[in-house]
């Protein structure tokens, strides 16, 4: 697998709120806003913000302070096929498998690893996003 980041998505409490300090503090411009989710396009990746209930929700853990960390990493894919291959070649190396890949409600696929310190990786396939040939997200639908 590429060394590569493709998100960070930060759990959120009040995504408006949390969505309106990126903007007037850090002067940033959303790259989509709308669904409930907001995507800021960093140097290379993107920054979400979503609210912590439903990343929880979306991982299958409880939001109860039992290893939730309102933090995801996410590495992007150019197919289903090439999500499935790598979580087949993860389980075979013992990592922790938190939810199998699926079609998921936004449009895409995806699922979640963990590493040993209960810190999540999501691995996607969106279809609405462009990637250049290293990775690196370079257009949004």
């Amino acid at each position: 697998m590429q060394q590569r980041l493709s998100f960070l998505t930060i759990g959120v409490n009040d995504l408006e709120q949390v969505k309106g300090f990126y903007i007037e503090k850090f002067g940033w411009q959303p790259m989509k806003d709308s669904d409930g989710i907001v995507f800021f396009k960093l140097n290379g990746f993107i920054l979400g913000l979503y609210p912590a209930n439903e990343l929880a929700e979306d991982i299958g853990v409880p939001q109860d302070g039992s290893g939730f960390k309102r933090i995801t990493m996410a590495v992007n894919f150019a197919s289903e096929k090439e999500i499935d291959d790598v979580f087949a070649e993860l389980e075979q190396k013992g990592v922790r498998i938190v939810k199998r890949p699926a079609k998921v409600f936004w449009g895409g696929y995806s699922g979640y690893v963990a590493d040993i310190e209960n810190n999540y990786w999501e691995f996607a396939f969106n279809p609405f996003l462009s990637m250049d040939e290293n990775g690196s997200v370079s257009e949004h639908e």
